[in-house]
C-alpha cells in the first residue's frame, strides 16, 4: 500500500529541466573544434605553443569564474527559488556567447567566457532541482542520470555544430558571401546558433519549468500560468474530457492529497460527506509546507557537517582526475612520435605517441561521447539498484587509480591493437565517470539536513569542481610536457594515478547518514489504516 501512494516519477518536469539543460552544453562545447584558430586569427603571436596556451587560457577563464560565483548562486536559490537562478544563469550563457561570437581580440573573449561563468551557476542548482523534484530513493537512479545524459548529448552536439558553422565564408562561399558581417566575425554564427539554442531554453523555462524550492513553489507563477493557457489554446486531437481529468494528477506532480490515499485503501464504507470533511486539512497544504520548511529552516544553522564535506571533496578530486584524462587525450593521441627515439628503459622511462590526425581524434571523441550516452542510460540505472550509490561510488574510487597506471602503456602495443586500445582505454573511462558522478551527486543530496539547504550544498560542490576542473588541465600539461622532455611520458598518467589513490581513501571515509528520504521511507510504513480509522472516529464524534 505505501508503493501505491509514493508520488509518481516525475517525468514531465525533468524533460522539460532536460530541454533547459541542452542548450548549455551545446554553447559551451561549440568552442572545442575552432578556438586554436579563433586566437590564431587575433594575431597574438606566431609560436604555436603560445597558440595553445592562450587557447586553454579561453577555456579556462569559464570554470574559473564559475568556481568564484557557484557558492553565491546556490546560496540564492535557497533565498528566491531555482528557478530564478537556471533561468538568469541560461541568459548569461545567451548572452557570452554573443559577446564571444562578435570577440575581436583575446580580452573580449576571454571577458566573455569569464562573464558566462560568473553569471551561470546552473550545475549545482541543477542538481538541487532533481533532488527536489525526486522525493523516492527508488526514482533517484533513473532521475540523476538525466542530466549527465543531456551533457552528453550536448557534448556531441555543440562540437559537430562550432565544428560546420564557423568560418561560413570559407567553407560556405555560396551562401555567405566576402565582405560581411560573417566575414569580419568568422565565428559568430555557431554562437548565434547557440544563443538562439539558449534562448528557446529560457522560454520553455519560463512556461513550463515548476518551482521545487520548499518554501517558494506555491507561490504564484505568471509564466507557469501563460504555458497553461497557451497549451489550452492547442487543438487537442482525440482527447476525451475523461481521460483528461484521469491524467491531471500527473500534471501537478507532488501535490498528493489525503483523500486519494483513503480511496486507494479500498475502504468502501466511506461516505461522500467524510471525504469532504478530510478535504479540509488538504486546503491547508501550503500551509503545511510552509509550517514544515519553517522547521527544516531551524535545522539549517550547521550546512556542511562533516558526510557532507567529505562527499563534496571526493567530487572535487572526482572532477580534477577526469578533467586531466579528458584533456590529456587529445594531447597523447596527437603526439607524434619523436623523431630520434630515447631508448627506454621500461616499465618507467620511455617517450612514443600515436600521430593521430584531428579527424581521427574527432571520431575517437564522439565514440566517447555517444558511448557515455549508453552507459548513462543503461548501465548507471541498473547497477545502482544493485549496489547502491555509496557502494557503487566507494567501488569506482577504489578502481580508479588502474586506469590511470595503465592508459599510458598503450602506446607500446603493436599497431595491430593500438587503435582497439585506444577504444578500451576511453570505454573503460566512460564507465567509470558515467557510474561515479550520477551517484556522488546522489550522496550529496541525500546528506543534505534539509531541502532548504540543498542549493548551498550544491553551490559549494560546483565551486570545488570547477576549481579543480581549470587546474587539472594546467597542471597536467605542465606534467606532460616535462614528461616528454625528461623521457618519461608516464609522468601526467602516474600522478593523477597517485591522487586517485586520495580520492579512493577519501571515497572509503564516505558515510550516508539517515536523512530526508530514509524519515519519508519510515514515515510511509506506518500503517494508513490506523490514520484513517481515528479519522472516522473524528468524524463520529463531530456527528454526535
Amino acid at each position: 500500500m505505501a508503493d501505491m501512494e509514493r508520488p509518481p516519477y516525475p517525468a514531465r518536469q525533468l524533460l522539460i529541466l532536460a530541454l533547459c539543460r541542452i542548450c548549455e552544453p551545446i554553447a559551451f562545447m561549440s568552442i572545442f573544434p575552432y578556438i586554436y584558430h579563433m586566437v590564431q586569427d587575433f594575431n597574438i603571436t606566431d609560436d604555436e605553443s603560445k597558440i595553445s596556451f592562450y587557447a586553454g587560457m579561453v577555456t579556462s577563464a569559464f570554470t574559473f569564474a564559475e568556481f568564484s560565483t557557484s557558492v553565491f548562486w546556490g546560496r540564492l536559490s535557497d533565498k528566491i527559488g531555482r528557478k530564478p537562478v537556471l533561468l538568469t544563469g541560461m541568459a548569461g550563457t545567451g548572452l557570452s556567447v554573443l559577446i564571444f561570437g562578435f570577440a575581436p581580440s583575446l580580452p573580449v573573449a576571454l571577458f566573455a567566457r569569464a562573464l558566462g561563468g560568473f553569471l551561470n551557476g546552473n550545475i549545482g542548482v541543477l542538481q538541487t532541482t532533481v533532488g527536489e523534484l525526486v522525493t523516492v530513493k527508488e526514482h533517484q537512479p533513473r532521475a540523476y542520470a538525466v542530466m549527465p545524459l543531456v551533457w552528453c548529448i550536448g557534448s556531441i552536439v555543440g562540437p559537430m555544430i562550432g565544428g560546420a558553422l564557423a568560418a561560413p565564408v570559407k567553407n560556405f562561399p555560396s551562401i555567405f558571401a566576402p565582405g560581411t558581417i560573417w566575414e569580419r566575425f568568422p565565428y559568430l554564427l555557431p554562437n548565434l546558433f547557440s544563443a538562439i539554442c539558449v534562448m528557446v531554453g529560457v522560454i520553455i523555462g519560463l512556461l513550463f519549468l515548476e518551482e521545487t524550492h520548499a518554501e517558494k513553489r506555491h507561490r504564484r507563477d505568471p509564466g507557469i500560468e501563460l504555458g497553461k493557457s497557451l497549451i489550452s489554446c492547442l487543438p487537442r486531437f482525440g482527447s476525451q474530457p475523461a481521460k483528461d481529468a484521469e491524467e491531471q494528477p500527473l500534471l501537478a506532480e507532488g501535490e498528493e492529497t489525503l483523500p486519494r490515499y483513503l480511496t486507494n485503501g479500498g475502504s468502501t464504507g466511506l461516505s461522500p460527506t467524510l471525504n469532504a470533511s478530510l478535504q479540509e486539512p488538504m486546503d491547508l497544504e501550503e500551509g503545511g509546507g510552509a509550517q514544515q520548511a519553517k522547521a527544516d529552516a531551524k535545522s539549517t544553522g550547521k550546512i556542511f557537517t562533516k558526510p557532507v564535506v567529505t562527499i563534496i571533496g571526493s567530487y572535487g578530486i572526482l572532477a580534477f582526475h577526469t578533467m586531466v584524462f579528458d584533456s590529456l587525450l587529445p594531447v597523447f593521441l596527437s603526439t607524434s612520435p619523436p623523431d630520434s627515439r630515447v631508448p627506454a628503459h621500461l616499465p618507467f622511462k620511455f617517450v612514443d605517441g600515436f600521430g593521430f590526425d584531428s579527424k581521427t581524434i574527432g571520431i575517437v571523441i564522439a565514440v566517447q561521447g555517444a558511448y557515455s550516452m549508453l552507459s548513462t542510460h543503461f548501465l548507471f540505472p541498473s547497477i545502482t539498484e544493485k549496489l547502491g550509490p555509496l557502494r557503487l561510488f566507494r567501488l569506482m574510487s577504489i578502481m580508479y587509480p588502474l586506469l590511470y597506471l595503465v592508459t599510458p602503456y598503450i602506446v607500446l602495443l603493436p599497431d595491430t591493437l593500438r587503435m582497439f586500445s585506444v577504444y578500451a582505454i576511453v570505454v573503460w573511462k566512460c564507465s567509470f565517470s558515467t557510474l561515479a558522478y550520477p551517484s556522488n551527486a546522489i550522496l550529496i543530496t541525500n546528506s543534505a539536513p534539509t531541502t532548504l539547504t540543498l542549493g548551498t550544498i550544491n553551490g559549494a560542490a560546483a565551486s570545488t569542481a570547477s576549481l579543480c576542473r581549470a587546474l587539472g588541465p594546467i597542471i597536467s600539461g605542465l606534467l606532460y610536457t616535462m614528461g616528454l622532455e625528461s623521457g618519461y611520458s608516464v609522468l601526467p598518467w602516474w600522478v593523477t594515478s597517485l591522487v586517485t589513490i586520495g580520492g579512493a581513501f577519501v571515497g572509503m571515509k564516505i558515510t550516508e547518514p539517515k536523512g530526508r528520504m530514509d524519515e519519508k521511507d519510515d514515515a510511509e510504513t506506518i500503517p494508513e489504516s490506523e490514520d484513517l480509522w481515528v479519522a472516522v472516529d473524528e468524524r463520529r464524534v463531530i456527528e454526535d
